[in-house]
């Protein structure tokens, strides 16, 4: 058969169900492959929104991703979903095409180095030279980006060698002796790192995006609740344990609850599992959890010791390792009470502290009280795909994630227009559960062509766009640390206070419902109906300008001076 019609079988082999893509000239093999094929492609309307939506789908089903793009400019296109996917760890498989093999390193027409541009940001990439092994490639690609640490992994395709005819034979079995992950874990660790929480008067335990990457939610929650320590979590690592409990005292880093920080900087073991110690969390590093000694679980060798010296390191899967290391605290027979005077001085933070902003006037509407709204609104069962600003933090500070997969957000990367094409992905991959898109007036213009997406593909995503008219974290951070000279934030000021462009009227251009909300008293109630009517919405929700997000740490600071 065709290279192309393997290709297709090969996706089909690996259970993909609908990948993301444009069309192209040295990827219309391809494309003449998917004529027939009867894999669901999303025709995206920007190769970005390809690979965004690729990603949506791989974080809220924990399957890899797929999207396609063609040479040049639509392989330069995706690179910017390849590094996000590469910083937060999300399996995904980018198909791009490539001129003809005698072109190569000619300037040909729609030429780009994609293996040489892409080589940082890729787990692995394949250029492929004989079309021979094309199926066993793509197995490989997928075997290596679903597995240990996952990641994006790139598939470079000329476009002559996609239309050889080859003896395709199915692939059963995919062995790469140099590619073999840790996961079970080292057990003379895992006991030490069972006495030490045993030993802790005042461990906390610190989790990140892994834990969710592995599936190990509940395994997590098992130790945990066995250990009766306290839990926060990163960004990426929102849901794995349920916010709603006790036990949870809310996300740490530079927008995370002071009772968070705070516990962590006067902890005296930190348990962490599945992050990396980012700057976004541990502020100025070397003040970072002074007291505490470091138990760091994670699946990547590389990240051990990276930023934190280890006390106790544990390389492996977490899935794997938390059920043992909850058997050894079991084991032990710890007595909790060690740890009463360590949870009343957390209470007292919580009580002293709590998440709050002052409520608007004269029918004003906060974003704050935009995510508790929908929080409200949803029961919090909702997947929430987030853009990238101060609308993110206030989403993953009021909306209180009781599960993993339901948070999806660009967090390494931090990429702007990421929202809307992910939450196209969310929803392909799990069509029964309501998406909400949650985006400002800046993130929302990146890639706001996938309307097209979702009106062609009819899917229900409602986009909730907190307006405040600026770019609004550059503006905080112009306000509090460069002298509120505000330079290039200014959104939607045109002839005086008019406010452009009108988003009900471009929503109505697409053929989706628009909906503009500006009264607080009726804010729930008109998001529950804009909920439950069929079909998309796009909701432009008017918020107060100058609203900042807080608490804060400031750019190198330590975590015990946040501000706000």
């Amino acid at each position: 058969m065709r290279a192309v019609d393997a290709i297709m079988e090969c996706l089909k082999a690996e259970g993909v169900d609908v990948v993301f893509g444009y069309p192209g000239g040295a990827n219309l093999p391809t494309y003449d492959a998917f004529y027939d094929a009867g894999i669901h492609h999303v025709l995206v309307r920007h190769e970005a929104g390809a690979g965004h939506a690729a990603e949506g789908y791989a974080k809220a089903t924990g399957k890899v991703g797929v999207a396609f793009g063609t040479s040049g400019p639509g392989a330069t296109n995706l690179v910017t979903p390849i590094m996000d996917a590469m910083m937060d760890s999300v399996p995904v498989v980018f198909f791009t095409g490539q001129v003809r093999t005698e072109l190569l390193g000619t300037d040909g027409f729609q030429e780009a180095d994609t293996i040489g541009i892409t080589m940082p940001a890729v787990k692995h990439s394949f250029l492929i030279t004989d079309p021979r092994d094309i199926p066993r490639t793509i197995h490989e690609a997928f075997h290596i980006a679903g597995t240990g640490r996952p990641g994006p992994v790139v598939v470079d395709l000329p476009m002559d060698l996609t239309k050889a005819d080859i003896a395709y034979e199915p692939v059963t079995d995919v062995n790469l002796p140099g590619y073999q992950p840790r996961t079970t874990g080292n057990a003379k660790q895992i006991r030490q790192a069972a006495r030490a929480i045993a030993a802790a008067r005042r461990p906390v335990f610190y989790t990140g995006g892994g834990v969710v990457s592995a599936n190990a939610s509940e395994a997590l929650r098992e130790l945990v609740r066995e250990t009766g320590a306290p839990i926060t979590s990163t960004l990426m690592g929102l849901g794995a344990f349920p916010a709603p409990d006790p036990q949870w005292i809310g996300m740490l880093g530079m927008h995370g609850t002071r009772a968070a920080n705070y516990a962590v900087d006067e902890a005296d073991l930190l348990i962490a599992v599945g992050c990396r110690f980012d700057d976004r969390v541990t502020g100025k590093l070397s003040e970072f959890a002074p007291r505490a000694k470091y138990i760091h679980i994670d699946v990547d060798p590389a990240e051990i010791s990276k930023n934190i010296p280890a006390h106790i390191p544990i390389v492996g899967d977490a899935k794997q390792i938390l059920p043992k290391l909850a058997h050894e605290y079991r084991e032990l027979d710890a007595d909790q009470s060690r740890m009463d005077a360590w949870w009343q001085r957390i209470h007292t933070w919580q009580e002293r502290h709590p998440l709050t902003y002052e409520p608007g006037e004269n029918g004003e509407i906060k974003p704050q009280q935009v995510i508790q709204a929908i929080y409200e609104v949803t029961g919090g069962e909702a997947i929430i795909s987030s853009d990238v600003g101060q609308h993110q933090m206030w989403a993953a500070q009021y909306y209180h994630y009781p599960e993993p997969r339901r948070w999806i957000n660009s967090g390494g990367l931090g990429t702007m227009g990421f929202g809307l094409p992910a939450a196209i992905g969310a929803q392909m991959g799990v069509p029964d559960r309501l998406n909400v898109v949650v985006t400002g007036d800046g993130s929302i213009q990146m890639n706001i062509q996938e309307l097209a997406t979702i009106r062609q593909e009819n899917i229900p995503v409602k986009v909730v766009i907190l307006n405040n008219g600026y770019l609004g974290m550059v503006r905080q951070w112009q306000e509090l640390f460069w002298q509120e000279r505000y330079s290039q934030v200014d959104m939607h000021t045109f002839g005086g206070e008019e406010a452009f462009p009108d988003f009900v009227k471009l929503a109505d251009a697409y053929g989706i419902r628009g909906i503009r909300l500006t009264e607080s008293s009726s804010l729930e109630d008109d998001l529950r109906a804009a909920f439950e009517a069929e079909g998309p919405a796009f909701i432009d929700v008017r918020v107060t300008r100058d609203e900042k997000v807080y608490p804060m740490i400031a750019p190198g600071e330590a975590a015990r001076n946040m501000v706000g």
